[in-house]
């Protein structure tokens, strides 16, 4: 009898941790985008961003990002910003490809607190997103949308390499974590920890150009599917003065 007992015990020991493994997918993908920053005076300017992101194994549409703020300065370390942002996802896993894409809108506001040690400036960001996900199955998209927080921190250094009259060079390295929060979030508390490392070059006083890779592990909705994703980030700034 203990030995059918103790049998059983271990059979549904062990069915508990196959059914709690976690399942990971690993994903390369690259990220271009194009990011402006218009300039109104001293204080406030916009920011407007687009943003493009494929899959590399196999190649394959991941989604699309409109991103648009309005930023305030109230001194040289602090800044606030609020916005809306648009997303249209083709689809999650580039094995599977849709005949729709599910659209995301959200609305953000953050805060920044930076200062400098010598050539390293340190870059403190705290965000808030309301996000709302339209509904869908696999084949169709359905009434209604999902709400959902987000909140994130970000921790950033960056370090002078090279600065001559209007060109520079200098590193990015950061570190961002993502909790989500609301009725509708059970399994994911926990959403994304981000780890990224760039160099960025400017060409002149209005554009400069980064190129850097960043390291993301996402949680899935399920509690136990993870995103384990490598990615090449190609970006191109605009500074415009009105």
């Amino acid at each position: 009898m203990k030995k059918k007992f103790l049998i059983l015990f271990l059979l549904s020991y062990l069915f508990s941790f196959a059914q709690n493994e976690k399942k990971v997918d690993q994903q390369s993908i690259l990220w271009t985008r194009y990011y402006n920053v218009l300039t109104l005076d001293d204080h406030w300017s916009i920011h407007t961003e687009f943003d493009n992101r494929v899959f590399l194994k196999p190649i394959a549409e991941n989604l699309f990002v409109f991103r648009i703020q309005g930023r305030y300065k109230w001194n040289s370390n602090i800044e606030t910003g609020a916005g809306f942002v648009y997303f249209s996802v083709f689809t999650q896993d580039p094995q599977q490809d849709y005949d729709f894409e599910i659209p995301e809108y959200r609305a953000q506001q953050d805060i920044t607190y930076k200062f400098n040690i010598n050539k390293i400036t340190i870059n403190q960001r705290v965000k808030a997103e309301e996000r709302f996900i339209h509904n869908a199955s696999k084949t169709e998209l359905l009434d209604g949308t999902t709400f959902s927080w987000r909140f994130r921190y970000r921790l950033q250094a960056e370090y002078s390499l090279m600065e001559k009259e209007n060109h520079y060079l200098k590193a990015i390295v950061y570190d961002e974590i993502m909790l989500n929060a609301g009725k509708n979030i059970i399994y994911n508390t926990f959403d994304q920890n981000r780890i990224y490392a760039a160099l960025q070059y400017g060409i002149n006083k209005n554009i400069s150009v980064e190129l850097g890779y960043l390291k993301s592990f996402q949680q899935r909705p399920s509690g136990v599917d993870y995103f384990n994703r490598d990615i090449i980030r190609l970006s191109i700034f605009h500074k415009m003065y009105w």
